[in-house]
């Protein structure tokens, strides 16, 4: 019996040992070796490798101050800890990312509260208001501030919305889409608040382009991230690149002035220079958004009349955009998932009396494809916009179309007679009988230049400028609409609005990011954008058991975990009274 236990406490301190000198050396090799263990069946806590990269690269502090802390309904509480898990994941791989939670409502004093609300505004958040039902069934209502101010060695500091919405959308899937963009929000803000100098951005003029208050709040948006300029090119062919001087080895290079250019609803003409112009900067890399009518109607020709007629628009861009790869219909789509117009039926008490109708004119697309740059996005609002089509082109180019109109579409060929007494009649199914019809595409890859084998040797052989006919790899972005970047002017007091607001409806609707993030990917490329294709479930808890079934489940957490420690520390008696006995 003595030897018994001699050899029984001998093997546990040997286990004891092993044990020991495992805990030993894997802490060893673990301070050598970084890994982590994802668990999760979507990888949810796994980090791109384009995060990774940025995040190793870092050289100074980058600090969020997230204002998710206070408290919430359920779902919010798990943005926020879902917010502080991404964080913590950031964190394991830079020792440079710092944070805090801040709660913005803590004071009980009305005067501070407002005073750090309108700070918060001010700093480019927005407000959320929120109605929560108490235990008791009462109501109350809260203001929370779902977003984060980014800071970079105290001198920067960027806004973002950590809080997905969309028209027609859940509560439960807007806290979806918010907890599966982190990645992408969290990253895009360390990117913009850490970029040493900003890209070039330029609004084409000198065709009849949107104004500069027409683009004014994208305008303003994207100067926070970007330099954003307006120019003429005029025929210089210093417009959009120039040429160095000859270097010791006489070698001369070519310099694109801007990252992108937008080409904002042209109304007139593009020359046969301009147009050289532009199609060399594209074969040199460069990005091009055009925002691009084939049929001209707008609302300004029935503020007076009832009706107007739209008519094709002769931009001499056709056979350009053709050999890229795309063809704009000369067509108008009338769509039955449409904005509302606001229609004035009369004046009491000195206030005009409207009144909404649908209008078909106004589609509300959504996206064509599973792309990251359009994937969860609210809806598109857009004003007389035509299809486009896919064409055989030449060079090794992708073609995705990124929006479309709804599977209720009307296809009306130019000209289009285009008349108010259309509101006052009830829609027919019938009457929309075509599928969805793409209005956006991305373009992407080498292509091929419309003017090889059009130019003289002198042109081809110009110092000026060296010609390509084939472009380097790049990208360029085409939508059949150009009021997808135009805002709204308040009507009061002539300001420009947000873009995508609608002031009539007090809508607002996805245009402003689509035009970011359309931006965002010619600008910065595909690494960025690409987490946005990510996904993963938020597993939320039903809700109506959650209201009908509260006691149950709350009696079932109580007493089933206290019951089997009871069962468990009876069975452990018995046992050792049967083995003393």
């Amino acid at each position: 019996m003595e030897n018994k236990r001699k050899n029984l406490k001998k093997s546990q301190l040997v286990s004891f040992f092993i044990t020991l000198v495992l805990i030993v050396v894997i802490n060893v090799i673990g301070s050598y070796l970084f890994t982590r263990f994802d668990l999760t069946s979507e990888k949810r806590y796994t980090l791109s490798n384009t995060t990774k990269e940025a995040l190793r690269n870092l050289d100074d502090y980058v600090y969020f101050k997230v204002y998710l802390e206070g408290d919430f309904p359920a779902g919010f509480k798990k943005l926020r800890r879902e917010t502080k898990e991404m964080l913590d994941e950031f964190r394991a791989y830079s020792k440079y990312i710092d944070y805090e939670f801040i709660n913005p409502s803590a004071s009980n004093d009305r005067t501070e509260l407002n005073e750090q609300y309108k700070l918060l505004y001010q700093s480019g958040l927005n407000p959320t208001d929120l109605t929560v039902q108490n235990s008791d069934g009462s109501v109350k209502q809260m203001i929370i501030w779902p977003g984060a101010l980014v800071s970079y060695r105290n001198d920067t500091e960027i806004a973002i919305d950590l809080l997905e919405s969309q028209l027609g959308q859940s509560s439960e899937a807007a806290l979806n889409a918010s907890m599966q963009n982190l990645e992408f929000k969290l990253l895009d803000a360390i990117k913009k608040v850490t970029r040493q100098q900003k890209p070039q951005i330029a609004f084409i003029e000198g065709h009849g382009e949107l104004t500069e208050n027409e683009v004014y709040d994208i305008t303003q948006t994207l100067k926070r991230n970007y330099h954003v300029t307006r120019g003429e090119i005029a025929g210089k062919v210093d417009a959009l690149m120039h040429r160095s001087e000859p270097d010791a080895k006489g070698e001369i290079k070519t310099s694109l002035n801007y990252d992108a250019i937008v080409i904002a609803k042209p109304t007139e003409p593009f020359d046969e220079k301009d147009k050289f112009l532009i199609d060399q900067y594209i074969m040199h890399g460069g990005k091009v958004l055009w925002l691009v009518e084939p049929v001209m109607a707008t609302m300004d020709s029935l503020t007076a009349q009832e009706s107007t007629i739209g008519v094709d628009q002769d931009l001499n861009l056709d056979d350009m955009l053709f050999k890229y790869g795309v063809r704009l219909n000369r067509n108008l789509l009338l769509d039955l998932n449409c904005a509302a117009l606001p229609i004035k039926t009369g004046q009491v008490a000195g206030q005009a009396q409207l009144e909404f109708y649908r209008w078909f004119y106004f589609p509300l697309v959504q996206a064509a494809s599973n792309h990251p740059m359009v994937r969860n996005m609210n809806s598109i609002k857009l004003d007389f916009v035509s299809s486009i089509d896919a064409t055989t082109s030449e060079g090794n180019i992708v073609k995705t179309p990124l929006l479309k109109t709804s599977d209720y579409t009307k296809i009306s060929g130019a000209p289009v007679f285009i008349s108010l007494a259309m509101l006052k009649q009830n829609p027919d199914k019938r009457m929309f009988p075509s599928k969805g019809q793409n209005v956006a595409y991305l373009l992407k890859g080498t292509f091929p230049s419309l003017y090889a084998n059009r130019i003289t040797a002198e042109i081809e052989e110009s110092k000026e400028m060296k010609f390509l006919s084939e472009s380097k790899p790049t990208a360029m972005i085409v939508v059949a609409d150009g009021d997808i970047i135009r805002n709204q002017i308040d009507i009061r007091t002539r300001k420009p609005l947000p873009l995508g607001y609608d002031q009539y409806t007090q809508n607002t609707y996805g245009n402003k990011e689509f035009i970011e993030n359309a931006i965002s990917y010619l600008v910065d490329g595909e690494g960025l954008i690409d987490i946005r294709s990510r996904e993963f479930k938020v597993r939320l808890l039903d809700p109506d058991k959650i209201v009908n079934q509260r006691l149950r489940w709350q009696l079932v957490n109580i007493l089933v975990p206290t019951g089997l420690v009871v069962i468990l520390g009876l069975i452990l008696a018995a046992i050792r009274k049967k083995k003393n006995a």
